[in-house]
């Protein structure tokens, strides 16, 4: 018996844990979990033979072809902080029902942890690190219907008698016992957190910003944090969403990542005296996430809602260029850093609809592009820009305006992702014609805003 499965043997034992929950996410990036009572062996059989279940459900497979087995990952091991009956939770790894049980090539949380393994091949780094914000939204309620005969939203808000909610101070800041009690929650999880502060948004913005870690533990913590996050909010009976622009002129929410890479460990994005700290390899990496961008989005930002946020004007990014606390393009470099171990830049993009399995190994795919092709962002005309007023003789790269154009950036733009069997075309053809159908279908609805402007044209 392994050390790491003896632990958990004895921490089960310890707390009187009577049940074994399975987590995984479906290709959208949305999670589902599979319940056992406990016994004695049950985790030796889980980890021998696994839970069968039909992955045509999660967007994996095939309906022919969907049997699919999953088994706990036993270094995420976590007693679930919502369920009544004390429960143990895993993560899982996912396998074929073959002979042998051979992992499924696209295990989404497979595909992160073999991607960064690519560092240590190209001998240029040893880690990933990424350093998520989450920023959401939280109402008093919501109610929403979309039906043939008719459609609506409507929110309620504590908030919205100020003008910026930037920091806002309580009585005004509604939500900061919230934030409080979820960051209890979340440290107790294991996710370390830096701060947490209201947002822009005077309709109840928050921010949670984490400290860093690697990439299959970050998007771990990604899931895990919208998980602990939906479930506090439905305790206090509040309506917490992480849509990129749920309110009309209101600011939208991202997921911005923090982001750089490590080298016995040291930060290898480190280079004094060079533009803004960063070594040509950092800027080679800038250079290949910035020529990939607009391919990017359709994994980043793969909702309709994504690109109501990447409008001009609301400190949303939406140049392809980079440049030191410029908040309107996609690479922002923090002015404020000095410490050399933090030299870092930050990926404005994506949003949380994104899947940050397929996300994040996305944007290092890119980043690994741009240091083995040599792409440099400065000769490639991506800045430095310093001003988010640019100069209207230079010509700009924006991102796509639609997901239905970022669809298409990735159908032309998708094999620096194929690197070393990352993906494959199948998967990502899969993902444009689901998130294809799924663009044509609210296309094709109606939008009240029209009723407004056309019914009676």
């Amino acid at each position: 018996m392994s050390n790491t499965l003896q632990k958990i043997k004895e921490q089960i034992h310890n707390q009187n844990i009577e049940f074994i929950d399975l987590k995984v996410t479906d290709l959208h990036g949305r999670l589902h979990h599979l319940t056992l009572p406990y016994s004695d062996s049950v985790l030796e059989k889980l980890m021998e033979e696994g839970v069968g279940f039909d992955g045509s459900s999660y967007g994996f497979q095939k309906v022919e072809n969907s049997d699919m087995i999953m088994k706990p990952d036993l270094q995420t091991a976590l007693l679930d902080p919502f369920r009544e009956a004390k429960t143990i939770s895993f993560f899982t790894r996912v396998f074929n029902t073959d002979e042998h049980n051979t992992p499924y090539e696209f295990d989404l949380r497979n595909m992160a942890e073999k991607a960064e393994q690519l560092l240590r091949k190209y001998k240029i780094a040893d880690q990933t690190m990424w350093g998520p914000e989450f920023e959401f939204y939280i109402f008093s309620s919501v109610r929403y219907s979309s039906q043939a005969q008719y459609s609506f939203y409507e929110i309620e808000s504590e908030e919205g008698s100020y003008q910026n909610g930037y920091h806002i101070a309580n009585p005004l800041d509604a939500y900061d016992d919230f934030r409080d009690e979820a960051t209890r929650l979340l440290m107790q999880s294991n996710i370390s957190i830096k701060y947490h502060h209201h947002e822009v948004g005077n309709l109840g913005q928050q921010e949670i910003e984490t400290n860093f870690d690697t990439l299959l533990p970050s998007a771990d913590k990604i899931i895990l944090s919208k998980y602990i996050l939906h479930n506090l909010a439905k305790q206090h009976d509040l309506a917490l969403t992480f849509m990129p622009k749920p309110v009309y002129q209101q600011a939208g929410s991202g997921l911005h990542l923090h982001h750089y890479l490590m080298a016995d460990g040291r930060n290898a994005f480190y280079g004094k005296g060079a533009y803004a700290n960063l070594n040509q390899n950092a800027m080679y990496y800038i250079g290949g996430v910035l020529k990939h961008a607009a391919a990017l989005c359709a994994l980043t930002n793969p909702s309709t809602n994504s690109y109501k946020r990447l409008v001009p004007g609301v400190e949303a990014p939406t140049a392809i260029n980079f440049g030191q606390a410029n908040r309107a393009s996609c690479v922002r470099i923090p002015r404020y850093i000095r410490d050399r171990a933090k030299t870092r830049f930050e990926y404005r993009p994506p949003d949380a609809t994104a899947n940050p399995y397929l996300a994040l190994t996305a944007i290092f795919m890119a980043g690994l592009d741009g240091i083995i092709n040599k792409i440099d962002p400065i000769k490639e005309g991506y800045g430095p820009y310093e001003a988010e007023e640019f100069d209207p003789a230079i010509e700009m790269h924006y991102l796509p305006f639609s997901l239905n154009s970022a669809l298409d950036a990735l159908h032309n733009d998708y094999q620096f992702l194929l690197r070393d069997g990352i993906f494959n075309e199948s998967i990502i053809q899969h993902w444009i014609d689901v998130k294809s159908k799924e663009f044509n279908a609210i296309s094709n609805w109606p939008n009240p805003i029209e009723y407004s402007m056309y019914f009676n044209l």
